[in-house]
This record gives structure tokens, C-alpha cells and sequence, in this order.
């Protein structure tokens, strides 16, 4: 069961949602994809096997209407573009990235017209967008993970609560 724990850690809206396993993450993306919208840049913050992949390929997925799309981790292209109903959707690995100046011939300005995914947004520097909303995804002992939603406002709660209710019909039907 996905557990909600509203209060702020890092900022005034910031949401905390226990994700306890692979399928509370992707339960994520799902409930995330409703919400993202044109020219909206969405941070993955978190170490290495934190679960930013596994969430940037269920809310890919999830935008583009394909739950059993190939999404190939784009650690070595350092960006994957996706045709998204109605937008384009670029999502950015910048582990490999010395720093933002190599963005612009990534095609950075032109992918902000759309939506952006950024797995290692650090990377960024002053090329993060100050709109930007941030999902920090935090290891816990037990193997589950925290997320962290930051800059997401009031939609951060609804979030929380679809996660929830994702989370419990998947439960039911297995």
C-alpha cells in the first residue's frame, strides 16, 4: 500500500509518497501523466538505482498512450525524443554530461517548447528552468523508495492520492 505523508520536507508544496516497490513507482508515472503539460520540465533527482528510470519510462508510456512502448534508457544518447499526442517529449540522461554548455547542441532550447524529463538534472546549472517541477526519489532500508514532490502545487496531493488508488486496484487484481 502506497502511504502519503504531506508535510513539507524541502519547500511549502513539497508531497512525500512511500512507493514500496517497482509497481508504486510506476503507479507514479501513471498518475503524473494527466498533469504534465507542454513546456513543463519535470527533474528526476536521486542516486543511482533510485528508480528515475523506471519512473521516466512509465510516465513516457503513460503520455504517449502505450503502455508496452520500448524505452530505452538514453544513458548513452543522452536524449530520446517522443511523439506524445499533441507535444514532444524529450527525455534527457545528463549522467554523461560534462555540463550544461553541451545542452545546446543536444537541442535543449528547442526540447523546452515541449516537455523535458531530465534524469541527473544537477547537471543543468543555470539551464534549469525556474518553473521547474522536481520529483526527488530517495532509497529507504526496507528497498521501497520515497518521492518527493516539489514545485507541483496543489496538483502534488491529487498525485499522492492516485498513486494510492492505483496502487490498491493493482493489489486487488493480482
Amino acid at each position: 500500500m502506497t502511504q502519503t505523508d504531506t508535510t513539507p520536507p524541502h519547500a511549502p508544496d513539497a508531497v512525500r509518497i512511500c512507493l514500496p516497490d517497482d509497481a508504486a513507482t510506476m503507479a507514479l508515472g501513471r498518475a503524473l501523466a494527466p498533469i504534465v503539460r507542454t513546456g513543463d520540465a519535470v527533474l528526476l533527482h536521486g542516486d543511482l538505482g533510485a528508480g528515475k528510470t523506471t519512473l521516466a519510462r512509465a510516465l513516457l508510456r503513460a503520455l504517449c498512450n502505450d503502455p508496452a512502448m520500448e524505452v530505452p534508457s538514453p544513458s548513452y544518447t543522452l536524449v530520446q525524443t517522443y511523439d506524445a499526442p499533441g507535444v514532444e517529449v524529450s527525455h534527457f540522461d545528463l549522467w554523461r554530461l560534462d555540463g550544461p554548455g553541451a545542452l545546446v547542441e543536444l537541442g535543449w532550447d528547442d526540447a523546452c517548447e515541449g516537455i523535458v524529463l531530465v534524469e541527473w538534472p544537477e547537471r543543468l546549472g543555470e539551464l534549469t528552468p525556474p518553473h521547474a517541477r522536481h520529483i526527488d526519489l530517495v532509497v529507504r532500508a526496507d528497498g521501497g523508495r520515497d518521492a518527493i514532490l516539489r514545485g507541483w502545487g496543489a496538483d502534488g496531493g491529487a498525485v499522492a492520492r492516485a498513486v494510492g488508488n492505483d496502487t490498491k486496484q493493482a493489489g486487488e487484481q493480482a
